[in-house]
């Protein structure tokens, strides 16, 4: 299994557009030890060809066009993206799909019912591509079961459902059902390794740390260090909590729960502007390195 990341950073990326926090303001002035992320999404790969493509942020088309095996080649109108699977409904994970409208035919698009009922009512993007070629709607359950998607050679595709939070344009903000956020265990039929995949995560429940203990690798939520980082930086009064994340450096957080795992290569995605640990610099990011958790960027390739 191929693993590309083609965007590692929160909603707005990284530095974000209206952002001079202290990361994005020394990223622009060139004072700092990182690199700009666009807005989180992955794609995958069993046959290093066709690609499934998870979320499709709003920068997808400068991500299309940093990797090659998404752009057009094989006619005049084409992609390597076989089919988009989504883990949410929230806005920096499928407003890509706007942009993406002149795809010659209708997109299969992967995700649960509560996310299909987001996309057509209160974030009605699926209807207004039906004004375009439309959407080819594959429903993801969330009882843990197995499916697979044509063209996505020898992998095995189980939606985990998580806590976290509804977008604000969600019926279901503040009363979440299963389905609003899921993640992913992305198995190789062939090599026997997977991946776990949860771009956001509120929580982490007894099944889910099944899922990480079990995995070969972990792609797994790293918005903020503290769970008060926004207002810590003068931005918003909510706490990352309350927006449906679990910070890194608390009792029970992120970084803990990875380092207390053997097996999995352990990597943080979704990173946002405001978070230390885009600093290489850092002491944050130190302790990271110290129990063995990596930082992702734009452009990191796996293999598993």
């Amino acid at each position: 299994m191929q693993i590309h990341l083609l965007g590692t950073g929160a909603g707005g990326g990284f530095p974000q557009w209206n952002c001079n926090c202290d990361n994005c303001s020394r990223l622009r002035a060139g004072t700092i030890k990182s690199s700009a992320r666009t807005q989180s999404s992955i794609t995958i790969s069993g046959n290093g060809e066709d690609w499934i493509l998870f979320n499709a942020s709003p920068d997808i088309r400068a991500q299309i066009e940093s990797f090659p095996p998404l752009q057009p080649a094989r006619k005049i109108r084409d992609t390597g993206i076989a089919a988009i699977i989504l883990c949410d409904a929230q806005i920096d994970h499928t407003t890509g799909l706007i942009i993406m409208r002149e795809h010659d035919k209708p997109w299969n698009v992967y995700c649960t019912s509560a996310v299909y009922e987001d996309m057509t009512t209160g974030y009605p993007i699926f209807n207004m591509l039906d004004h375009f070629r439309g959407v080819n709607w594959s429903e993801i359950k969330t009882d843990q079961s197995n499916f697979t998607v044509p063209k996505a050679d020898n992998l095995v595709f189980t939606a985990v459902p998580l806590k976290s939070e509804a977008p604000p344009y969600s019926p279901h903000r503040h009363a979440t059902v299963a389905g609003d956020n899921v993640g992913f265990k992305v198995e190789d039929t062939k090599t026997g390794k997977n991946l776990f995949y949860a771009p956001g995560l509120g929580v982490i429940e007894d099944h889910v740390l099944e899922y990480m203990a079990d995995a070969d690798c972990i792609l797994v939520d790293g918005t903020v260090w503290t769970n008060d980082e926004m207002s810590r930086h003068g931005i918003s009064d909510k706490l990352a909590s309350e927006m449906g994340h679990l910070d890194q450096s608390s009792k029970g957080g992120i970084m803990e729960t990875l380092s207390n795992l053997q097996k999995p290569r352990k990597i943080l995605i979704h990173i946002n502007n405001t978070n230390p640990i885009l600093d290489e610099d850092s002491p944050e990011r130190e302790k990271l390195n110290e129990v063995g958790i990596e930082v992702s960027f734009d452009g990191m390739e796996i293999e598993i």
